[in-house]
């Protein structure tokens, strides 16, 4: 079994449904791999419930529904959940619940600062970023509230790993901020605000105080993989592409589209 990954959908705001419908998965992974897929992870900015776009979000689970898989979303910035209360939390066996947004299809979010154990694997999920286009001129501003952590969110992450620090995987949002600067501040393509930002910084710190093979995350728009030969981590940044994480034998293994790199 395996765990499908793939980066921000923004409610198929730039047709990013079209890279995850089941003829689209099919074509890039064959039959044996899709059966295999267990978990779709979306790495944040799912956006789904936007205001005023429920016709939107009818035809999307539509389409995911052809799927059998339920969909696990790490929240982002751009997500309209921040912003509503009362959602169902359900326990789907993952080890914490997650905040339900449709039953059937199963669309849900996993809660910050919290380890879940999906698929086998124990995965520790950050989130939340800097909305850097609603503060393009005073960063900052945000869509929702609740885009940064909270001081007792922050708070309790900190004591859980504490004693808790050896995960296989790390999902969020943004990345950690050296591995941000290192990857995207080229000073053109981003503003400056990308990178200035708080939920960046806390990952950096809870980057340096655990153990991880490989750290997934979104928000760039961008598809990049970086190894660090040193640590032996990889960082996941993906966008309209996708990848499968999966074990063969003891050993982690990531699937990219029509192709297989062991860990």
């Amino acid at each position: 079994m395996s765990i499908l990954f793939s980066g921000d959908f923004h409610g198929n705001a730039a047709h990013e449904l079209k890279s995850i419908t089941k003829k689209s998965l099919l074509a890039k992974y064959r039959q044996e791999k899709y059966n295999a897929i267990r978990y779709h992870i979306i790495l944040g900015d799912g956006g789904f419930l936007w205001p005023g776009e429920r016709r939107t979000d009818i035809y999307n689970f539509k389409v995911l529904a052809y799927r059998p898989f339920p969909v696990l979303c790490v929240i982002g910035n751009h997500e309209p959940v921040l912003g509503i209360s009362g959602l169902p939390e359900v326990d789907i066996g993952i080890g914490q619940t997650v905040c339900q947004i449709q039953a059937e299809p199963f669309v849900a979010y996993l809660k910050r600062g919290k380890v879940y154990t999906i698929d086998g694997f124990r995965i520790l999920v950050l989130g939340g970023a800097l909305s850097s286009d609603k503060g393009w001129r005073k960063p900052g501003k945000t869509w929702w509230e609740g885009e940064y952590w909270s001081e007792s969110e922050t708070n309790d992450v900190f004591k859980l790993i504490e004693t808790d620090s050896i995960f296989d995987c790390v999902i969020s949002h943004t990345g950690p901020h050296h591995i941000n600067k290192r990857l995207f501040d080229n000073g053109i393509s981003f503003h400056p605000a990308k990178f200035n930002d708080e939920v960046a910084f806390l990952n950096e710190d809870i980057h340096e105080r655990i153990q991880f093979q490989e750290w997934w995350c979104g928000h760039f728009h961008r598809n990049l993989y970086y190894y660090d030969g040193k640590t032996k981590r990889g960082y996941q940044y993906l966008y309209q592409r996708t990848k499968i994480l999966d074990r063969v034998g003891n050993r982690m293994a990531v699937y990219n589209e029509h192709g297989v790199t062991k860990r």
